[in-house]
């Protein structure tokens, strides 16, 4: 894949102009975009010059991270703090997600998104309340391991880092969830089933494959 030197600004910029420019492929009122990357990537910050550059253009936007649809400590757990097939497998809520974030967003929705779930600090439901996204809204949904599950996006970014980089960047307490990526890129091949890939081992020269 050739990939072209972009700054931050200019890719949030570019991807705004697709996004404004499409319609919905199942026909719904709204756009549901993902922006998957490891934490080490950091897709929340993409997400949020990208949630900047649509609004300027006039459209609403919603906001949601992946972290914020947890599972309970019971099960995100049970097989240990530092499992990285679980934390693959079973630390993200992913029914919950369909239910109250894509559900409400298909044709004929509500509209109706709930930006989190579970807080997993306290390990209790956050009781956070509905946020109405009005038709021709657009949902960013940020996060880890978005692709593969079949979820209805419209557009999604997947945030590249090699192997080193991804190792250079993650915190030593958080690197026993390496072997989860790599199996990560071995299973779903984020690379090829995500609509735009960006390179982002040096935070501050990426790389992207262009508007598709």
């Amino acid at each position: 894949m050739r990939l072209e030197a972009i700054t931050w600004e200019r890719l949030a910029d570019a991807l705004a102009e697709r996004i404004v420019a499409m319609p919905a492929h199942d026909g719904s009122p709204w756009l549901r975009v993902a922006v998957d990357g490891a934490p080490a990537a950091s897709p929340d910050a993409l997400a949020a010059r990208l949630a900047e550059a649509l609004r300027v253009r006039g459209r609403a936007v919603h906001q949601v991270g992946a972290s914020g649809f947890l599972r309970p400590a019971s099960l995100r757990l049970e097989y240990g703090r530092r499992d990285p097939d679980a934390y693959h497998d079973a630390w993200f809520d992913r029914q919950a997600l369909w239910r109250e974030v894509f559900r409400p967003l298909d044709p004929g929705g509500t509209g109706r998104v709930l930006p989190d779930l579970w807080d997993p600090v306290a390990d209790r439901a956050t009781r956070s309340a509905y946020v109405e996204l009005p038709p021709g809204g657009v949902l960013l949904l940020h996060g880890p391991l978005l692709l593969g599950h079949w979820f209805p996006f419209d557009l999604s970014v997947h945030l590249k880092l090699t192997p080193a980089a991804l190792a250079r960047r993650t915190p030593e307490g958080e690197r026993w969830t390496l072997p989860a990526f790599a199996r990560y890129e071995a299973e779903t091949r984020p690379e090829e089933a995500a609509d735009v890939v960006v390179r982002a081992d040096d935070p501050r020269r990426p790389a992207w494959s262009g508007p598709g």
